[in-house]
């Protein structure tokens, strides 16, 4: 991809991110160029192509991240990395996450499909996380590993609205997963 096109497709996932897919105008585009609307079209067929590319974008950062999650660990400390992972996706990344997250739902046909798959993809490499702590005896042998990876990813897919650059990511997972992992009740004495 032409150096030009990735910056083109970098500008469409911030904007994407800032006024969603359907309030950016090609207009707003080719302002972010600083080029004429015409202009655009000697890189895209549509606006469309550029959401493929930064939704595109955004599920192999989020596998690439998961990626580092070394096999060698237990179970539950692959749940605390997958968790540092998405987050440190989320805030460093934080336009092409916000598209993987909230933008991709205006995807049609075939690349929707495509991005579904990804999406499922990568949620049933959560899972298996979550499956495997079970299995292990490292999690209660009831854990629903649907459910868990569903709370897991919706807390950390939601800080897309309110991370800051600045955030310690990696302190942040920790707390979501001390919360996931031992549960919020703690040792406190019944009432």
């Amino acid at each position: 991809m032409s150096s030009r096109r990735s910056e083109l497709t970098r500008q469409a996932a911030r904007l994407f991110a800032e006024k969603g897919y359907h309030g950016t105008s090609i207009g707003d585009l080719a302002q972010a160029m600083g080029v004429q609307k015409g202009s655009l079209y000697a890189h895209i067929e549509s606006k469309a192509d550029l959401l493929w590319e930064a939704a595109r974008d955004g599920a192999a950062a989020f596998h690439q991240a998961l990626d580092g999650v070394a096999d060698d660990q237990p179970a539950t400390e692959k749940i605390r990395l997958a968790l540092r992972a998405h987050l440190r996706v989320v805030a460093e990344q934080l336009d092409i996450a916000t598209v993987f997250i909230r933008e991709w739902r205006y995807l049609e046909g075939e690349r929707r499909e495509q991005f579904i798959a990804e999406r499922r993809r990568y949620e049933e490499r959560f899972r298996a996380f979550f499956r495997d702590g079970r299995e292990l005896g490292e999690l209660r042998t009831d854990l629903d590993d649907a459910t868990a990876t569903l709370l897991a990813l919706s807390a950390a897919n939601w800080a897309y609205t309110w991370i800051r650059p600045d955030t310690n990511t990696d302190e942040l997972a920790d707390r979501f997963y001390d919360f996931l992992l031992d549960g919020m009740r703690g040792y406190a004495a019944p009432r």
